[in-house]
This record gives C-alpha cells, sequence and structure tokens, in this order.
C-alpha cells in the first residue's frame, strides 16, 4: 500500500505514514494500490481502476433508472414491483403482500419518487436519463 499524500510504501495497518507524517489515506496525489500520481477530485485510479473514495464510492449514475421506476410505481405500485427494481426486495415483499399498503404506501413512494428523494437498495439517487 502506498501513502495517499506522498507515495510512499506504507505497511496496511499503518495509521500514519512516517515520511510525511500524514494518515495514509489522508492525502489524495497518488493511488494507494500502484502509487499512480492522481488528481484531487478522481473518483477512480485510472490506471489500476482502484476506488479513491473508499469501498462504497458512488460514481454519478449508479442509480437506477428515475422514469422506469416511476411507471413502475405509477401502474404496479400495488403490488411493490417498483421496489423489486430498486433492489429493495424485502419492502417489495411486503407491498405485494399488503397491496401496497392499501395504495397508500404505493402512493407515499410515487411522491417520493416525484420528488427526488426515493433511492436505490444501494442508497444511490435514481438517475434521470
Amino acid at each position: 500500500m502506498y501513502c495517499r499524500n506522498c507515495g510512499s510504501e506504507v505497511s496496511e495497518k499503518a495509521v500514519m505514514c512516517v515520511t510525511c507524517g500524514v494518515p495514509p489515506m489522508a492525502g489524495n496525489k497518488y493511488c494507494p494500490n500502484c502509487k499512480t500520481e492522481t488528481a484531487a477530485d478522481a473518483i477512480i485510479c485510472m490506471k489500476c481502476g482502484v476506488s479513491l473514495k473508499g469501498e462504497k464510492a458512488i460514481i454519478e449514475g449508479d442509480g437506477k433508472d428515475w422514469l422506469t421506476t416511476l411507471l413502475l410505481c405509477l401502474f404496479l405500485g400495488g403490488l411493490g414491483i417498483h421496489r423489486f427494481y430498486t433492489k429493495h426486495t424485502w419492502i417489495g415483499i411486503v407491498q405485494l403482500l399488503t397491496l401496497g399498503g392499501c395504495g397508500i404506501w404505493a402512493l407515499i413512494d410515487f411522491i417520493m419518487i416525484i420528488t427526488g428523494s426515493f433511492k436505490d437498495g444501494d442508497g444511490h439517487k435514481l438517475v434521470k436519463k
């Protein structure tokens, strides 16, 4: 592993880089995997493909399609199909068994989708393509 601030090799368990004196993942100049210089705002290393922002870096456009989710909720919301599409499987099963909470739950989901506050099962916002 390499220090993101100075590029020096450090132990995987290191709390601080002995060369520059900062935590190894605190900088933004080098890739911790391959030691390639990176742009300060880079999310992924262009040489090795490693995430530079942690395990769950959210990349623009990762979420499910907004229009598809909206249409599924509008036409099949009572069955919770939009929840299955957005990886909310358990909530989808509950909505399927309760017919969308007698339509109230589906209506709330529909409003959340329209306002942009609905997220998929991975926590990503829906993407308007």
